[in-house]
């Protein structure tokens, strides 16, 4: 679970509301329907229309690494990789086939079967690459989705406040619809503002975060796998894996 996230969510609440509060505004002021309606769903349509469906799906999934990221244990498949490299040096490289079949990561057992087979360190190294580059770019594609939300936002938030306008002038013969005509048009300006700088650019950044420890720890793997085909005493490969962790 990342704290940090939930509490600047809650950060951020408390600030905006408490300051809102403080100059004497009421928070029923801030809740209007009709805009935030108009803020959000005409956000999601502009990013739809410009998203293939599987990017948008796989950003919907995503977006719950921003409060629960992925457990990657860097510490822990370190020293998973040590006892690979020992167990190679002591019964070959066949006294890992049964550590493969009880590997649970896919992209772990995948090198861990290249090994088992006896490919060189070079094809290890090519193929884990080539599944590394192609899922860092789905993801980072995929996080760069709310990049689009955090930019449409605000455009659509000022068309809710032209449209609420517009509203208001339909009325100028009512001078009393006039001040709260004018102040619930504002409100959809403040959505807009509020969810692409408070949520979706911010969720974008983290997300883009993740994905980059996650290719870290793959590249720590492929690094480790490398080593151990390629013969290099245990010892020395938790040194220069330890540069991940650090």
């Amino acid at each position: 679970m990342d704290i940090l996230s939930f509490a600047g969510v809650a950060m951020a609440f408390i600030a905006i509301l408490g300051g809102n509060a403080l100059e004497g505004g009421h928070v029923g002021s801030l809740l209007q329907g009709a805009a935030f309606v108009i803020v959000a769903g005409g956000t999601v349509g502009s990013v739809m229309v410009q998203t293939p469906l599987p990017t948008f799906m796989k950003a919907m999934k995503m977006a719950a690494w921003v409060f629960l990221p992925p457990n990657l244990d860097f510490k822990s498949t370190l020293e998973k990789i040590v006892e690979w490299g020992n167990v190679a040096r002591r019964e070959g490289l066949l006294g890992l086939e049964e550590m493969s079949e009880a590997e649970t990561d896919p992209f772990t057992k995948k090198g861990l079967q290249l090994l088992v087979d006896g490919s060189e360190p070079d094809t290890i190294r090519g193929v884990l690459e080539v599944e590394l580059s192609a899922t860092e770019h789905q993801e980072t594609t995929a996080a760069k989705v709310f990049d689009g939300l955090g930019g449409y936002s605000p455009t659509i938030g000022i068309i809710g406040a032209v449209m609420g306008l517009i509203h208001v002038m339909e009325n100028l013969s009512d001078p009393s619809k006039l001040g709260p005509g004018i102040a619930v048009a504002f409100v959809a300006t403040i959505y807009g503002i509020a969810l692409a700088n408070l949520f979706f650019l911010p969720m974008g950044n983290k997300l883009k975060d993740v994905v980059h420890h996650r290719s870290q720890f793959k590249e720590m793997t492929i690094e480790g796998l490398a080593s151990i085909a390629a013969g290099e005493n245990p010892r020395n490969i938790e040194l220069k894996l330890q540069g991940y962790i650090h």
